[in-house]
This record gives structure tokens, sequence and C-alpha cells, in this order.
């Protein structure tokens, strides 16, 4: 069932109820606007991302989408994926954290001014392209992939490289490959169906 409200999502995350809802609460008494992007409650300013909330198994948490940028505000704040995201961050809480709302709503507060100033961590263009060897042994073996993938813009192609390159074992980057291999052919974007 896809997610078109908080509600859904609470349904979804039902461990978190009340303490996405408490968290909601600290977001809603600001400027920021409700919406749901990738599955999840989001929060904008004038249409541009501010935070989101999460639920996960053993964790629930308050996504920054210019985190980096923070600065008065960042002890709280650790990248869920190092060497990976450059400017999401996030505060991870557990059952056991106690949610503390006049110090959450410093840190919104702080990511709303750097909204309004229209500050935002730099994209990095012209990233080399690197295609992994197991993609390009699966190119001899499907002419027509190759043809295919040469024809998607330099960022699908390195959505899809970054793909099986960051599988760790290689029966995994078997099935990734094996998965990829119809949406490459119909010139599809590895993360289309979230935009």
């Amino acid at each position: 069932m896809p997610v078109k409200n908080f509600e859904d999502y609470i349904e979804k995350h039902p461990q978190w109820e009340h303490e996405l809802i408490q968290l909601r609460e600290v977001i809603l008494s600001t400027d920021l606007k409700e919406t749901i992007k990738w599955g999840a409650p989001t929060y904008t300013l004038n249409n541009k991302n501010v935070v989101s909330l999460g639920g996960f198994k053993n964790h629930y948490a308050l996504w920054f989408f210019n985190g980096a940028l923070l600065k008065k505000n960042t002890s709280l704040l650790v990248n869920a994926q190092e060497g990976k995201t450059k400017a999401l961050r996030q505060i991870r809480f557990t059952k056991e954290d106690k949610i503390d709302s006049p110090t959450l709503k410093t840190y919104i507060e702080e990511a709303i001014e750097l909204q309004k100033e229209g500050k935002s961590v730099p994209i990095q263009k012209n990233k080399e392209l690197l295609i992994p060897t197991e993609l390009t042994q699966y190119f001899q073996k499907n002419p027509e992939m190759e043809t295919s993938f040469h024809n998607l813009t330099k960022g699908k192609q390195r959505e899809y490289a970054d793909y099986i390159r960051e599988a760790k074992r290689s029966n995994t980057k078997d099935k990734r490959l094996e998965k990829i291999k119809p949406m490459i052919i119909n010139q599809v974007g590895l993360y289309n169906k979230y935009k």
C-alpha cells in the first residue's frame, strides 16, 4: 500500500507511532509544510526539502537534507552513509531515547534559516564514471544491454555502475545485474520510480 499521508506512514511503522507523532508536532510548530516524498513524511519550505522522518526496524530518525551545513547544532547529527552522503544528516533515536523537543526545534530552525538563505551543499559535477568489471563482462554477453547503457545519460549510467560496485558479494552483484538488465534495455533510470 503506497503511503499517501502521515497516517499511512504510521500504519507502516506502528512501533514508532508515539515517537513519530511527537517529532511531527515539533516540526509542524515551525513554518514547514508536510508532504510525502519517497514514501516518507517530508517537510518543506517553499517546496524545498528541509527535514524528513524515518522509521526503521531498530530506530527512527529525523533527517536534515542539508544537515552538513548546520554549524550551531551538530552534536546529535550523524552521516547515515559515510563517504556516500554529502549533504544529508540525521538524528537517530531508539526506544530508550527521550525526545528533547526544544533542542530538536533549534536544529530544525537552523535548517529552515539555511533554506531561507538559499544555502545548499554543492552537487559534485563531472564525477568520473567508473564501470565495474562485472558490468563490463556482462556487456560482453549482452551487447543490446551495452548499447542501451551507453544511450543513457551519464547520471543514470553512474547510478547503475555504483549500484553494482557497492554490492559486496559476487552473488549479490549477479542478482543486481539480472535485475537492472530490463531496466537498462528499456532506458529506465535505476531510481525513476522515486522521482
